[in-house]
Parts: structure tokens; C-alpha cells; sequence
């Protein structure tokens, strides 16, 4: 399917363009009688796969080809992964964006550090209220997050209702926010749904996702266990994590102190908005070099291993105020994302040889989910009823689990898709309509260029397989005039460098002795060949796929 199709006023369609398949990049579109609202718009970061691309958006152009018929970009919750590419896509889309309070906040602070505050139309809704949009009518049902104002969307239409549940969790006492109304979905469950987009993070984990309101005690006896410094690694936008840990830092007498940007911006948002109003201002970073070790309890960022963050400077003793040393604490109080083990174990291990005694969810109680378990979920099928449900937000195998736990909840309809996978839903049935093309783009110094392009595949290549460069100097004839010059990175070892260039050196001089006199006048064909012999070298040597740059300059014309 080359392009969206146009709605028809007895259907629902729905396509998801990130986080089906992934963890991160939510992004949703749906349509009806003519016209398209998008759901979220959010970010994964790169990684070692990505060399360059620090932030991944997804690809829009499907929505771009319909901009005219865009009446609505409406935004969850504020995490990166939901409202994250609001800057970098609106331009692109230019549809109003819906937000409650808090996201709102958050969403300025971020235009406003791209210099795009004035251009982007924000309309702001309470938690519970119903507002329209185009052909659609919307309310915003709060549940439970880690991060203040997290929202359910319930999307009426004459041909049906939907929910989308955005990410959500149930929590009796989620310290930020009020507890979930179990009333107000079973009263959504008795006017008849005829979809769940549901959330399946945590579709694998049986029992429930626990209560923020537990952790308190459990942090505070753990600080109180303690006699020197104690740190915590936590998302920033935890806004009831940063109330707990403070609340046990105070009943130890500590001072909670926050260390990195990020936190301080999200602090600032969260008091902007009525949010940690009784808890007294966090010691700024500069300050806390000044607490003595058994008075200082710190909040840092960096929990997944970001190279920049607080941590990771703290681990490479880089940063300018604050240390760890041998006898302080540190506590992983989050879960690693899926793709970031690898950098939240380099970064437990250097702060390990520092002498710091690492905590983490597997040592003692320091942390609790915000995506629902496999109890929550039964819980919300039970309220809400729908004929069928959709499982998005999840890599495959959270997917698949969430869709076994559907149908032994009774849902007699279970759409297993992926990103660009279009479903058409009414009230009667889900059906697959087919799939749209969907992709990933790189923020490339300011630029978004797709994933795939060849300059970003080369640069992948270089870094993961190495690169060859040779230069040849030839005459109008094609003879070499020189030993060719064959330099490599990435390869083999240092001391193995001369060695390889001499074998290479001579696979170049064998593969011009077999092309005939016309073929060695003509610098695409020298180099095609070259390239070609030289890789094949490398690949069956070595192992290696390396890009290899082959320069042919010519001294006479004869």
C-alpha cells in the first residue's frame, strides 16, 4: 500500500508508525470520516548501531502526503518517547498539539530550547476532559505513570469507540496524582469499546507492578543503613521518585541534592505545576561538595548509561562538583531499557573499581515499574470489555505475550501487528487492510536523514567493519608508476598494520595486471576492480566487510 487510503464515516482506521515491535518512537495515527488525528510522537535514542545519531524519530512522510487532513497531534504523557520529536516533526506536519497541563509545560521548555516556542499551536486539556477534534471526540482518563499527568485516550467516533491506553499502570498510592478510578473504566467498559490499543511492556511479568507509596520505607531504611554518601540513578521525569527519595533523605536528616541538567529542568516543571509543593528545594549540584559524606543523599541522571550524563562523568571522575568514592552507595532505583545493558554495565563496572557498593532491584526493593503487569492487565480487560484488542508499545515477544494473556482473558478478537500494519476497526470487527511504508530518521547534526541512506550505512560499516583506503598512481596507459599507498583502521592490530597493506598492496597490482589496455584507462573500472579485490582479501583473511576507498590519479596522458 503506496499511500493511506481516505477514511469512510463507518470506520476507524489505525496504523502505528513507532513503538510496535520496539521499545520507544510511540507513534499512532488514526482515521475517520475523511480526516486523521495522530497519537504521540516520541523519540528512541541511538546507539552503537547508529555512530553520529544520538536521537531517532519516526519517519512521518505517510502523514506529511495527508497534512491537509491533520486536525490533531495529541500527546499521552510527557516522556521522551511520546512527545520527543514534536520539535523535530511539527514543522513537517504542522497540526495543533493537545496536552494537559504538565506536558504542556514540558513541551515549551523543549521548543523553547529549539528557538520554535512561538510557532508550534499548544492546546491545553484538563485530566478527565472531553474535547473534539474533527469528526472525533476525545477524553483524556487518568491512570498511573512514572511521571505526573499520564493519560488514557478514549476516542468516540459513530463508528465505534477506542482506547488507547497510552502507558499506564495501577497504583493505589502513586504519590504524585491520584489512584486509578476503577468506575470511571467500568463505566467506559459498559458503553462498549470496540478496540484496547494496549500497553505490553511488561506483558511477560506476572503479578502487579507494585506501589510508589511502598517504596518509602524500603528507601529509607536503606539510607538509614548507611553511613556514608548515598546516590540515586533515576529517570528525570519520575517526578514521584524524586518525592520519595527526598522524603527518605529527610527522615535520615540527609539533604537530597539533584545532580544534572535534566533533573533541575524537571523539578522546575514539576513545581511549576502544583507538583512536590511540601518537599523543600533540592541542594543544587554546585552545593553539594560542600555536604559531608553521611549527609548527602543525591539524585543523579544517567540511570542507562548516557556518556553525558552526571554518572558517567561522576564514574570518570569528570565532574566538577560532585564525586563517588570507595564506601558511598549508589542505587539503580529504575529498570534498564531494553538495548541499554550493555552501557548501564560499563558504567556499574567503573564505578565498582572505584570502590562504590552498587543496589539495584535485584539486591533489595528500590524500584517500581510503570507499566502494568500481567494482573493489571487482566484487571483493565475485565473493566473495559472490548471486542478486540490491539497489543502495541513492546518489542515481539512482549507483544505475543500480551496477545496469549487477551485471549485467555476472553477478547475474541486479537490483532497481532507491527509498525505500518493498517487495521480497520468498527464496532463488529478488526480487519488488516494492508501496510504502509514506515522508517526510521536520524537527527544528523540538525539534519533528519533516513536510517538506510548510504552515508549513515558507511558510517555504520566504518565503525562496526573498519575501512581501507589505496591510492594508485598510474600513467595514461594504466601502468603503475609506484607501489600503490594502502592504509588501514579497524582491521587488525596495530602491529599487523604494515603487513596487511603489503598484501593489499600487492592484490591491487594483481588485479590491474588482468584488465586489458582499455579497461586500465578507465579510472571507474581501475577503482571498481581494485575495490572489489581488495575486499574480497579482507573478507576472506580477516572476516571483515570493511569500506574500502580506492584513488586513482594519473601522472601523464600517454
Amino acid at each position: 500500500m503506496k499511500s493511506l487510503p481516505v477514511p469512510a464515516g463507518d470506520e476507524i482506521l489505525f496504523v502505528p508508525l513507532g513503538g510496535v515491535g520496539d521499545i520507544g518512537m510511540n507513534c499512532a495515527l488514526y482515521g475517520h470520516a475523511g480526516r486523521w488525528i495522530l497519537v504521540d510522537l516520541g523519540i528512541m535514542f541511538g546507539d552503537e548501531t547508529t555512530p553520529g545519531i544520538e536521537v531517532i524519530v519516526p519517519d512521518t512522510a505517510a502523514v506529511e502526503a495527508v497534512r491537509d487532513r491533520l486536525d490533531a497531534i495529541v500527546i499521552t504523557h510527557a516522556h521522551e518517547d511520546h512527545i520527543g520529536a514534536v520539535p523535530h516533526l511539527w514543522p513537517e506536519l504542522g497540526a495543533p498539539v493537545h496536552v494537559t497541563p504538565f506536558s504542556a509545560a514540558f513541551l515549551r521548555r523543549k521548543l523553547q530550547d529549539e528557538g520554535a516556542e512561538s510557532e508550534v499551536p499548544i492546546v491545553e486539556h484538563r485530566p478527565g476532559e472531553r474535547f473534539s477534534v474533527g469528526p472525533f471526540e476525545l477524553e483524556y482518563l487518568a491512570l498511573a505513570h512514572s511521571i505526573p499527568e499520564p493519560n488514557a485516550l478514549v476516542l468516540r467516533t459513530p463508528a465505534g469507540t477506542v482506547f488507547h491506553t497510552g502507558d499506564w499502570k495501577l497504583d493505589p498510592g502513586p504519590v504524585v496524582g491520584d489512584p486509578v478510578d476503577e468506575e470511571l473504566f467500568r463505566r467506559l467498559g459498559d458503553e462498549g469499546v470496540a478496540a484496547m490499543i494496549c500497553d505490553s511492556t511488561n506483558a511477560t511479568i506476572d503479578g502487579a507492578s507494585g506501589s510508589e507509596a511502598d517504596l518509602l520505607g524500603s528507601l529509607t531504611d536503606l539510607v538509614a543503613s548507611r553511613t556514608n554518601r548515598v546516590a540515586f540513578a533515576c529517570f528525570a521525569s519520575n517526578v514521584a521518585r524524586l518525592d520519595t527519595v527526598a522524603r527518605a533523605a529527610a527522615a535520615n536528616g540527609r539533604s537530597a541534592a539533584l545532580v544534572g541538567r535534566s533533573l533541575r529542568r524537571m523539578d522546575e516543571i514539576a513545581r511549576q505545576c502544583g507538583y512536590l509543593a511540601d518537599i523543600p528545594a533540592f541542594v543544587s549540584e554546585q552545593h553539594t561538595g560542600y555536604l559531608s559524606r553521611s549527609n548527602a543523599a543525591m539524585i543523579c541522571t544517567g540511570s542507562q548509561g548516557e556518556p553525558r550524563a552526571a554518572l558517567a562523568r561522576i564514574a570518570a571522575g569528570a565532574h566538577p562538583h560532585v564525586a563517588l568514592e570507595g564506601g558511598d552507595t549508589l542505587v539503580f532505583s529504575s529498570r534498564t531499557i531494553p538495548g541499554n545493558e550493555r552501557a548501564v554495565a560499563r558504567l556499574q563496572d567503573r564505578l565498582e573499581r572505584m570502590g562504590v557498593e552498587i543496589v539495584t532491584s535485584k539486591d533489595a526493593f528500590v524500584h517500581v515499574s510503570g507499566h502494568p503487569g500481567r494482573d493489571e492487565l487482566r484487571r483493565m480487560y475485565g473493566w473495559i470489555r472490548p471486542n478486540a484488542a490491539v497489543p502495541v508499545h513492546g518489542e515481539l515477544h512482549h507483544l505475543r505475550a500480551h496477545a496469549r494473556l487477551a485471549r485467555d482473558c476472553g477478547i475474541g478478537t486479537v490483532a497481532e501487528i507491527e509498525d505500518g500494519v493498517l487495521l480497520r476497526i468498527t464496532k463488529d470487527r478488526v480487519e488488516r487492510l494492508g501496510e504502509i511504508r514506515v522508517g526510521r530518521l536520524g537527527l544528523d547534526g540538525g539534519r533528519l536523514v533516513p536510517l538506510d541512506s548510504e552515508h549513515v550505512r558507511a558510517r555504520r560499516r566504518l565503525s562496526e567493519q573498519g575501512v581501507v583506503t589505496a591510492s594508485l598512481v598510474l600513467n595514461g596507459k594504466g601502468r603503475s608508476l609506484t607501489e600503490p599507498r594502502v592504509s588501514s583502521r579497524g582491521i587488525v592490530a596495530e602491529d599487523e598494520v604494515e603487513d596487511l597493506a603489503s598484501e593489499l598492496a600487492g592484490r591491487s597490482i594483481h588485479a590491474l595486471e588482468r584488465l586489458n589496455g582499455m579497461q586500465r584507462r578507465d579510472d571507474g573500472t581501475v577503482e571498481d576492480t581494485v575495490r572489489t579485490a581488495m575486499r574480497r582479501h579482507v573478507r576472506a583473511n580477516y572476516g571483515r566487510r570493511p569500506l574500502v576507498e580506492v584513488h586513482v590519479m594519473r601522472i601523464d596522458g600517454g
